[in-house]
């Protein structure tokens, strides 16, 4: 009997391996030292590889860590984003692919430590940057400030992150060595008693022997750095090193340094093409920064996929990112070794302490491609219409729908010319009047109105209205989905401006999941299948919409939106990339998992479909289709397509139109700006008044004609930075497309980013920002490029305000 209990015993170590190796190894400590990390007393360099679990099929997540450690890694880093978890108010999730506390025993077990980043804000081109939809129910609420019913809603969910990490810190015999307070806060203001609170949380959570620390930008660090925490930078490739330390070694001489994010490539978003980054820039950045003993975390290492509907958008202005998180990273989107990795894991060999650098793992899957079919299944919108409310227009938070699609009709009194429709459309609107399509409205393109035709008494207006990932970056996080406010339709009748509000409306939900698909698609089947065998007569009745649906939106058969399914079959399942480029706009579904956006503007145009979501024989695929495919096909590729675009006109802002005359304008400012890098201010001396800023680039600092910038800000009379909200690129007679730097750069609140010329055009370039409104300025702030020796930086120059 002794002898089976002590088989039993051996037996459960090994089936709860990693849990049970966890509870044999020794507390330890991890601290900051003298210009250094101190790991158990020892110096300590952190060389950690950003991963984000979520991103990443469960059945994949030991794989991915390996790749990580054959790069050298020692650490990985990790965000929590809090949306996934409590996905609805008070209902936690910890299991399955949200099992963060088994991501961070995998990396134990595989020799790797953890480094958390538990938010409550993480941005990572996130859906609302990690913030739960729900919170926007409470219309008035002060997000990442020190609001009660937020602070309380934060308290919570870090104390139920802390129940699944607590027993993992270093302190507990666990690998988890640093938790960062908040993240990049001075993106978005100053405020250091909230995150002090933030801190008081989380220390109150893990005790105060776990290290914690804060991130930012150089430029901002000081704003929010609190006395007791470590404090850390985050750049990009080719960023200038020393310049990005040099404040906080005056600050601190003796902490140690570390670039908490070490930008790998760059997020893509909808209608640009494909962002890449420089495999040298990268290998040498980390090279330097590992000979001068400085720690970092490669944001990104692995990127992954933002499956479902959890990718988000970036501001100023309205820009949703891609499905893929490909990030052109080392490892890329679907876990292989990309010509970035090779070099990388070269240049690591000279820091991994004499040792063999650990092999490289066999992928999981194999990729296998997949014929062409046809999804012969369809039902329209009208199939999953929620229960109508009566009144205003409402919010997607205002009907308790965190994602998907509403509709929004109202009848209309006589209009005798055209009027134009006037609203905020959050995201994407199409526009209908009895049935027959009138247009579209693209927050993506700031348009927030469309000119509709004279009606009769009696017309159904119709608005269907798209949401796509709220904001993750800067205070437009507080993104609400629908028409936000009032429609208006104004015309002019002689000479007499009219404007109508509608005020009754029927508000409909459509909410984006796969079990409003399944019942949608089940139940226009089951009727399909009863008139077929004679038992009802007539066509189903929610196809009337579809049936009177037409004009411009004919592309030879009428473009269908609503749920299109199909079926393929599979002898071996691999990773394939299933291919949507003819079709329009909306969320995939294989086998039940949300795969993702898809957008036939791309540069996007495939979705990466894990092996280990697949079957062998029958799978099952939905398409959710808000605008209509001009093909219902698909078919499964052998490698991921990135970088297509199908935009109806150029990104670039070079209509001849929009260019200013300025020769009988007078500067606001003259000058010369000075060579090198950081922040430069123009004071113009006097207020100066205007709609729109034009910067006139008359030379660069170094030889060649070729001029960037990086960030722009105005001042106002009261010394204070005027929003951007509202900016768009007017014009610029120069933009390099080519590498997505194009004239919206210089407000995208990124300062790795920038606008840059095309080789070979001379001088002057001229690039004009509308403000949105007339604003009173009396100052003009200046970034050049971040790397070393700010390549393209403007010497001489004119500002012009009009």
């Amino acid at each position: 009997m002794k002898q089976l209990l002590q088989k039993l015993a051996v037996a459960a170590m090994l089936m709860f391996a990693p849990t049970a190796l966890q509870a044999a190894v020794k507390p330890g400590s991890f601290t900051t030292g003298d210009k250094t990390f101190l790991l158990n007393g020892e110096p300590f360099v952190v060389k950690a590889a950003e991963v984000h679990y979520p991103r990443i099929p469960r059945p994949y997540w030991e794989h991915r860590i390996k790749m990580c450690k054959a790069l050298g890694m020692n650490a990985v880093c990790i965000y929590i984003f809090w949306n996934i978890h409590e996905q609805k108010e008070g209902q936690f999730d910890f299991t399955g692919n949200n099992d963060v506390a088994a991501f961070c025993r995998l990396a134990q077990k595989n020799g790797m430590y953890v480094i958390v980043r538990p938010g409550p804000y993480v941005c990572a081109e996130w859906e609302m940057g990690g913030l739960p939809w729900w919170l926007l129910k409470k219309k008035d609420i002060r997000l990442r400030e020190r609001d009660p019913y937020f602070m309380e809603r934060v308290k919570i969910f870090e104390e139920k992150v802390g129940e699944q990490l607590k027993p993992l810190t270093i302190q507990n015999g666990g690998p988890i060595i640093m938790i960062q307070v908040e993240n990049e806060y001075g993106s978005y203001g100053e405020d250091k008693p909230y995150v002090s609170e933030i801190r008081d949380c989380l220390r109150g959570i893990y005790g105060k022997e776990l290290s914690l620390f804060q991130c930012d930008w150089s430029s901002n660090f000081e704003k929010n750095g609190l006395d007791d925490l470590t404090w850390t930078m985050n750049f990009g490739t080719g960023a200038n090193i020393d310049q990005q330390f040099r404040r906080l070694g005056e600050l601190r001489p003796n902490a140690p340094k570390m670039c908490s994010e070490f930008w790998s490539g760059w997020f893509d978003k909808w209608g640009a093409r494909h962002e890449t980054r420089p495999a040298k820039d990268m290998v040498e950045g980390m090279d330097e920064m590992l000979s001068k003993g400085i720690s970092f975390s490669l944001y990104m290492t692995h990127g992954g996929t933002s499956f479902g509907h959890w990718a988000g958008a970036n501001s100023p202005g309205f820009a949703p990112d891609v499905t893929s998180y490909d990030y052109d990273a080392p490892i890329n989107e679907y876990g292989h070794a990309t010509p970035k990795f090779w070099e990388l894991r070269k240049m690591m060999e000279k820091y991994n302490d004499g040792k063999k650098m650990p092999a490289v793992p066999k992928a999981p899957m194999s990729i296998i491609t997949v014929p062409k079919f046809e999804l012969t299944e369809f039902a329209p919108f009208m199939t999953a219409m929620t229960k109508p409310v009566k009144g205003a227009p409402k919010t997607f938070e205002e009907m308790d729908m965190g994602w998907g699609t509403m509709m929004y009709s109202t009848r209309l009194p006589e209009i005798t010319s055209q009027s134009v429709l006037s609203g905020e459309f959050h995201d994407f609107a199409q526009v209908f009047i009895d049935k027959k399509y009138i247009g579209k409205i693209d927050r993506v393109k700031n348009e927030k109105s469309l000119t509709i035709p004279a009606v009769k008494k009696g017309a159904e207006l119709i608005i269907i209205v798209e949401g796509m990932g709220r904001i993750n970056f800067g205070r437009a996080i507080k993104d609400f989905k629908g028409i936000v406010g009032n429609v208006t339709l104004t015309t002019e009748t002689d000479d007499v401006e009219m404007v109508l509000t509608p005020k009754q409306w029927l508000n409909v939900a459509i909410p984006d999941d796969y079990q409003t698909a399944i019942k949608a698609l089940d139940m226009v089947k089951g009727v399909n299948d009863q008139v077929a065998t004679g038992k009802v007569k007539g066509s189903v009745p929610a196809l009337a919409f579809i049936q009177g649906y037409e004009g411009s939106k004919k592309l030879g058969d009428i473009m269908k939106p609503g749920y299109h399914r199909g079926y393929f079959t599979l002898k071996k399942v691999g990773d394939t990339f299933l291919n949507f480029e003819t079709w329009g706009k909306g969320q995939v579904y294989v086998n039940g998992h949300a795969m993702g956006r898809i957008w036939s503007i791309g540069p996007q145009q495939t979705l990466y479909v894990p092996g280990c979501w697949l079957k062998k024989g029958k799978n099952e695929i939905i398409v959710l289709d808000v605008v209509g495919p001009k093909e219902t096909v698909v078919w499964g590729q052998a490698e991921p397509e990135l970088n297509k675009l199908q935009l109806e006109k150029s990104n670039k802002h070079n209509n001849i139109g929009d260019k200013p005359d300025l020769n009988s304008a007078t500067p606001v400012a003259t000058g010369a700006f000075k060579a090198g890098n950081g922040w430069q201010t123009i004071n113009f001396g006097k207020t100066a008044k205007g709609r729109y800023l034009a910067i006139e680039c008359l030379s660069a600092q170094k030889d060649g004609d070729r001029v960037a910038i990086a960030e722009l800000y105005l001042q106002g009379q009261d010394g204070k930075r005027i929003s951007r909200e509202s900016w768009k690129t007017k014009y610029a007679n120069s933009e390099d497309e080519n590498g997505n730097h194009l004239g919206d750069k210089v407000f995208d609140l990124q300062e790795s980013t920038y606008w840059q010329t095309e080789k070979g055009t001379s001088a002057p370039h001229l690039i004009v920002i509308d403000l949105g409104s007339e604003q009173n300025v009396k100052a003009l702030e200046y970034l050049p490029r971040a790397e070393q020796g700010a390549p393209g930086s403007v010497k001489n120059y004119k500002i012009y305000l009009y």
